[in-house]
């Protein structure tokens, strides 16, 4: 029974100041308590109640990525394992903060022979790598339910399970209320709003109407896919087919050419050498009228929403973007060589479950993977833009499910920059250079 003694002292914890149940009465407590415990017995948080005899001991090791949560989030939930699990306790080693060498360095300690990792922290695109190259081992009698479907499918790779989501992303349209009144539904309408404020010269800050990330890294094929599925267009179809050569990619990949262009552009020319968070900094300067960016973004310009150093504060919106989001996020899955395996897939199945999905978002703005943390009535009050960007995390797609997505991206991205600089025109040999990528020739 120490386990329910240690679940009933842990209860107080169970998600971050401001959840529902928090400054309640007596009797309210009792029937949240309830509804929590009947939550985690259901969504796939057994290890918090499961005996631990059948784990193996020692320290677990996690590679992950630069940990972006407000107030380091996630460290605080290893934290909170180390605190009830003293026999495995976890550490987090942190890779460089750029995505490509986080994936050398995860790969390169897949293949030593030594155990040296446990648990890989892996962007969405890596699974079918990694998977395919057996450096992950499958996960085991999971409950699944209770996750979204999308960022669950990010872990799956021919039928197979071999992660759990951690935390999910979707792109989503930033706009400033002074100088757009109607959520715009397509590229056309971002551009008619652009113009028409940059006319207007209301303000003497703005610059272009819109701004995204184009630098050459994984942010442009992300814009660049989301812009062409905005046109109706693709660029990889359901059946692994590549389709980029249609009017409606042209179009796509021709708009952003064409904005790019001008005394007074629809789409910010800095674009092409920024990422996300010197978009940002245009947007809350007043540059632009609409942003595409991360959820991350929203509690930056939160933050900043007062006046300072003598810059009006920006009042803005969010919305879906004109088309599906690209789906963003890491997953969680075993190193093949971990001697740890039970372990490891328990401290998955925390990192996971309901009240650290809670913590995440809540405490540090990332998305949550499962849909009960968006039904949360606080969190609809506190994060009014929690319903958008679950509803975009609905809508998003998965980028091209292969064990080469590396390659593909790159290839991607060379034909996107062809296209910028020859008016939205594909190079001749679009097709066949992405599809010999897709398929790591």
């Amino acid at each position: 029974m120490r386990w329910a003694r240690r679940t009933w002292a842990a209860l107080p914890r169970l998600g971050p100041p401001g959840v529902v149940w928090a400054n309640r009465s007596w009797l309210a407590m009792g029937v949240a308590v309830g509804i929590v415990l009947t939550i985690l017995f259901t969504s796939g948080i057994q290890p918090l109640f499961r005996e631990s005899a059948e784990w193996e001991k020692g320290k677990l090791v996690v590679l992950s990525g630069r940990d972006q949560s407000d107030g380091g989030q996630r460290r605080a939930l290893i934290n909170q394992w180390n605190a009830e699990h003293p026999e495995q306790p976890a550490e987090i080693i942190e890779l460089p903060a750029e995505a490509d060498g986080q994936r050398s360095e995860m790969v390169a300690r897949a293949r030593e022979k030594a155990d040296n990792a446990d648990v890989f922290n892996l962007d969405v695109t890596w699974t079918a790598e990694f998977a395919q190259s057996g450096y992950l081992r499958p996960l085991s009698s999971v409950d699944t339910s209770g996750f979204l479907r999308r960022p669950l499918e990010s872990c799956r790779y021919q039928g197979v399970l071999w992660a759990l989501p951690f935390n999910t992303d979707a792109g989503l349209l930033f706009y400033r209320k002074d100088l757009v009144q109607d959520e715009p539904l397509g590229l056309d309408d971002i551009a008619d709003t652009s113009t028409r404020a940059l006319r207007a010269a209301q303000d003497a800050r703005l610059t272009a109407g819109y701004a995204g990330q184009l630098l050459d890294y994984e942010g442009l094929t992300v814009n660049a896919l989301e812009l062409i599925w905005a046109e109706k267009g693709d660029v990889v179809d359901e059946s692994g087919k590549v389709v980029i050569d249609s009017d409606r990619t042209r179009r796509a990949l021709r708009w952003l050419a064409d904005g790019l262009k001008g005394e007074k552009p629809v789409v910010l020319p800095e674009s092409r050498t920024q990422n996300e968070q010197l978009t940002t900094q245009a947007f809350r300067d007043g540059k632009v009228a609409f942003m595409r960016n991360w959820p991350v973004a929203h509690r930056t310009l939160q933050g900043n929403r007062g006046e300072s150093a003598g810059r009006p504060a920006i009042d803005f919106e969010v919305a879906q973007l004109p088309g599906p989001s690209v789906l963003g996020g890491q997953n969680l899955a075993i190193s093949a060589k971990s001697t740890k395996p039970r372990a490891a897939q328990a401290l998955i199945e925390f990192l996971t479950g309901p009240r650290s999905q809670q913590l995440l978002f809540e405490r540090g703005g990332l998305a949550a993977t499962r849909g009960i943390v968006y039904q949360d009535s606080r969190v609809a009050t506190e994060h009014p833009y929690a319903r958008t960007l679950l509803k975009a995390i609905e809508d998003a797609r998965l980028r091209p499910v292969t064990p080469y997505y590396s390659r593909f991206s790159d290839e991607f991205r060379s034909i996107v920059r062809y296209a910028l600089d020859h008016d939205g025109a594909l190079p001749g040999n679009a097709e066949e250079s992405l599809t010999a990528a897709l398929q790591g020739r």
